[in-house]
């Protein structure tokens, strides 16, 4: 089985397309979403209503802190995603924010774990950037493999039997084997707001039967993108960073 792993699509229509176009063209057998459909985008209300589709037809979808705040608190974010929240929540209907406060927090699957942040403490929204954070998850987490979002930039995390971890950035369309030896936490890259001064949209695609993850970046009319945000009246930064891919 073919399973695409998409991750903080962030309002963003045009990235979202794109790599549902290019899932599809490699014909995945499912869909999971790890969250962060809303927030920094112009389209957060078309992005929602392509998830709950998408959801209907068999994918998984999880919460997100950005999905989680709609309804909640936006206390902890910075002032440029606050802002960002806040003009979202003006741009949902009572179904769409209904739909994203019922997505559950993390989706097992044998020994596989399906999150948003981090394994230990999903509603944390704990970032795990380094090593450091990595050995966290595994050693409070029992799933062989991870997929996790959040964090915006691809990385590849790996637990030797004698606990030594390790990490390295993937390179888009490699095939990854992910050996039984070792235990494995993958970040997805984002597919709505990359950070790793990449603009093209990031996901992967785990094949199970193989057990092996493929990144890919996708490209997008990512200036598009960039011009409704500005018009929108959202934050300069949010349009930058599409830009920029950072």
């Amino acid at each position: 089985m073919l399973i695409a792993l998409l991750t903080d699509i962030h309002g963003n229509r045009e990235a979202f397309s794109a790599v549902l176009a290019h899932a599809r063209s490699l014909n995945v057998d499912r869909l999971v979403l790890l969250g962060d459909y809303v927030g920094y985008g112009a389209d957060p209300a078309w992005v929602v209503d392509t998830v709950r589709t998408l959801v209907a037809e068999g994918a998984i979808a999880l919460l997100g802190n950005h999905d989680a705040a709609i309804d909640g608190t936006d206390e902890d974010m910075n002032p440029i995603a606050q802002e960002a929240i806040r003009w979202t929540r003006g741009q949902l209907g009572m179904e769409q924010r209904a739909f994203l406060a019922d997505l559950p927090l993390v989706h097992e699957e044998g020994d596989i774990l399906y999150v948003h942040a981090n394994g230990y403490a999903p509603r944390s929204w704990n970032y795990i950037t380094d090593t450091l954070e990595a050995a966290r998850h595994f050693s409070r987490v029992e799933a062989h493999i991870t997929f996790c979002g959040h964090v915006h930039v691809p990385m590849l995390y790996h637990m030797s039997t004698t606990a030594k971890v390790g990490s390295f950035s993937p390179v888009s369309d490699n095939e990854i084997p992910l050996l039984p030896t070792r235990t494995w936490l993958a970040v997805i890259g984002a597919v709505g707001q990359p950070r790793d001064g990449v603009p093209a949209a990031n996901y992967a695609v785990f094949d199970t039967a193989r057990q092996c993850l493929r990144y890919f970046r996708v490209p997008y009319d990512n200036m598009e993108a960039a011009r409704k945000v500005r018009e929108a009246g959202l934050p300069e930064k949010l349009a930058q960073r599409l830009e920029e891919g950072r």
